[in-house]
């Protein structure tokens, strides 16, 4: 099971890191631990707190996997399959897009983990269905260790791979090299990171947890009394097939699921965060 207190670590780096007026930053985290050889995933989906978001999971049929999905709308912001293969998303600054490639139609998330189980699948169907993002990037990883960001930077497609047994994605294009590391989430987590491994031990899902919970941004009401911050935390050991989500930043408020076990019962489900 995956035992998670992310109360104790809500405390650090909250004041520095929320971006006024701007309420829908992200931070994903994808690390193999070295010792051990499991993956973790991590992810602060961060948006305003007044839409309805759920989780759900889809049985696998003859040309489907299974998989589960978080996000609201009919639409996937993140997911992982049965074969461990992880995505999620994130906001950057608006690019152009090659010609001949435009936004996805339809729940594309769904779509995706559906039918890939890798991540060279999941670039190749994209590719495919020639998708290009306007202003976001994409974070695949899946279950042999491989990871990348697919990013469309001034017209171009381009794909920064996963180095050093981590990968990290906020809001700022990665493989642009006008743009520095200037992101405070980003350099908080790859510090934190960057200690776990130097400390040479074997890491744990709560040691994860301790460096996305660097990236979390604060319940904060803007100027008109919206209020917004980290919607859900979510957690994915791919390794064991394990999942928690944590809303709106309360550990009475979390969802823990065995994957494998979820997928086995062969139904639909829907799971409503509120």
């Amino acid at each position: 099971m995956l035992k998670l207190n992310l109360k104790k670590l809500l405390t650090f780096f909250v004041a520095s890191i929320f971006i006024t007026g701007q309420v829908y930053p992200c931070s994903v985290l994808y690390y193999v631990d070295e010792e051990s050889g499991k993956i973790y995933v991590a992810n602060n989906e961060d948006y305003w707190y007044d839409v309805k978001p759920y989780i759900m999971i889809i049985p696998h049929s003859k040309k489907e996997l299974a998989r589960l999905w978080y996000g609201w709308d009919n639409f996937a912001q993140g997911g992982v399959n049965q074969a461990g293969l992880f995505f999620d998303g994130a906001v950057t600054p608006e690019q152009e897009v090659p010609e001949g490639y435009g936004k996805p139609k339809g729940n594309l998330g769904d779509e995706l983990l559906a039918k890939c189980k890798t991540v060279d699948e999941a670039i190749a169907f994209l590719e495919k269905k020639k998708v290009a993002l306007t202003n976001a990037h994409m974070m695949f990883g899946d279950s042999t260790g491989n990871a990348a960001v697919v990013e469309w930077v001034n017209g171009i497609k381009k794909i920064v791979p996963i180095e050093d047994n981590r990968l990290i994605m906020t809001n700022f294009l990665l493989s642009d090299s006008s743009e520095e590391h200037q992101c405070p989430r980003y350099n908080a987590i790859e510090s934190s990171v960057r200690q776990l491994s130097d400390e040479g031990k074997s890491i744990n899902i709560q040691d994860i947890s301790n460096a996305i919970s660097k990236a979390i941004q604060p319940r904060q009401k803007n100027e008109n009394g919206k209020e917004g911050g980290t919607l859900y935390t979510t957690f994915i050991n791919i390794t064991d097939m394990k999942f928690a989500l944590v809303y709106k930043q309360a550990n009475t408020n979390t969802v823990a699921l065995d994957l494998n076990a979820e997928f086995a019962k062969g139904k639909k489900q829907k799971i409503k965060l509120e």
